[in-house]
C-alpha cells in the first residue's frame, strides 16, 4: 500500500533529505585521485552523525557502511574500503539520512580526474533521464510514465536501463510502495497522488543492461564490464507538482 505525506510530514522529509544532500555534496567534493572509498565513506558518516541524523544504509539488511561507493562497471551497492580512485574513473555515491523518524535517499555519480567523453556523456544522460522521470511524476498519471521517460532518454542517448533494480517509495521506511521501474513493465502502476513520495533513481549502463552480484552479496556489476551510472532524488508529489525534497 502507498503511503500518502502531508505537508507537514514532507516537510519533515526535507530536513532528511537537506542532510543527505549536504552529505552527498561533501562526499563529491572529497572525490579525487588517490582517495579511497572508505576515506568517502567516513566524511559522509561523521557529518550526519554530526547534523543529529543516522545514516540510513548503515546496517540496513546487514549492509556494513554507510555509502554504496560504485566504481565503473559498478552499478550500486558497492562496498567502501580500501580500493584507492583513480584518473578515469567514475564513481557512484548513494546514500541517506534518517532524521525525525524520516528517510531522505540521493545519489550521483562523479568523474575522478579525467574521464573520456563517452564516460562523461552517460554520467549527464543518467541525470537527464532522471529529470524527465521526475516531470512525468505528475497528479492523475500512472507510474509507468515515469519508467517511459526514464527508459526513452537513456535508449534514445544509446544506453540501456538495469532490470534488477528500482527505484522506491520513501517515508518512514527507506524502502515503500511502490517500486519505480526505470522500464516500461506490463503493470502500467498507480495513479499518482498528491502526498507520494518516490526516490527515483535510474541506473544506467553503456553497455548491455544484464548484471550480476559479487559474492559479497552486495555489489552489483554490469555484466559486460561496461561502465554504469547512478543519479537519484527523494520527490514529493505537492499541490505544484513534484519538488525535490534532497537539497542541500
Amino acid at each position: 500500500m502507498t503511503i500518502l505525506k502531508s505537508r507537514r510530514e514532507i516537510e519533515m522529509m526535507k530536513d532528511a533529505g537537506k542532510i543527505s544532500a549536504q552529505a552527498l555534496g561533501l562526499v563529491g567534493e572529497a572525490v579525487r585521485v588517490g582517495i579511497t572509498t572508505g576515506e568517502l565513506d567516513a566524511i559522509a558518516k561523521r557529518f550526519i552523525e554530526k547534523s543529529g541524523a543516522v545514516p540510513s544504509f548503515l546496517g540496513y539488511g546487514g549492509y556494513p557502511a554507510t555509502i554504496c561507493a560504485s566504481v565503473n562497471e559498478q552499478v550500486v551497492h558497492g562496498i567502501p574500503g580500501s580500493r584507492v580512485l583513480m584518473s578515469g574513473d567514475i564513481v557512484s555515491i548513494d546514500l541517506g539520512a534518517i532524521y525525525k523518524g524520516y528517510h531522505g535517499d540521493n545519489a550521483k555519480t562523479y568523474a575522478v580526474g579525467q574521464i573520456s567523453k563517452d564516460a562523461q556523456r552517460l554520467i549527464d544522460v543518467t541525470e537527464q533521464a532522471f529529470y524527465a522521470g521526475m516531470d512525468a511524476f505528475e497528479t492523475g498519471s500512472r507510474l509507468q510514465s515515469i519508467s517511459a521517460a526514464v527508459q526513452e532518454t537513456a535508449e534514445n542517448a544509446g544506453f540501456s536501463v538495469v532490470r534488477e533494480l528500482v527505484g522506491h517509495g520513501i517515508g518512514q521506511q527507506l524502502h515503500e510502495e511502490p517500486n519505480v521501474p526505470n522500464f516500461v513493465t506490463g503493470n502500467k502502476g498507480p495513479r499518482l497522488r498528491v502526498g507520494m513520495v518516490l526516490a527515483i533513481e535510474p541506473m544506467i549502463n553503456m553497455g548491455g543492461k544484464e548484471t550480476y552480484t559479487l559474492s559479497d552479496g552486495w555489489t552489483v556489476c554490469t555484466s559486460d564490464k561496461s561502465m554504469s551510472s547512478h543519479f537519484e532524488h527523494t520527490v514529493a508529489l505537492t499541490e505544484n507538482g513534484p519538488e525535490i525534497l534532497t537539497k542541500g
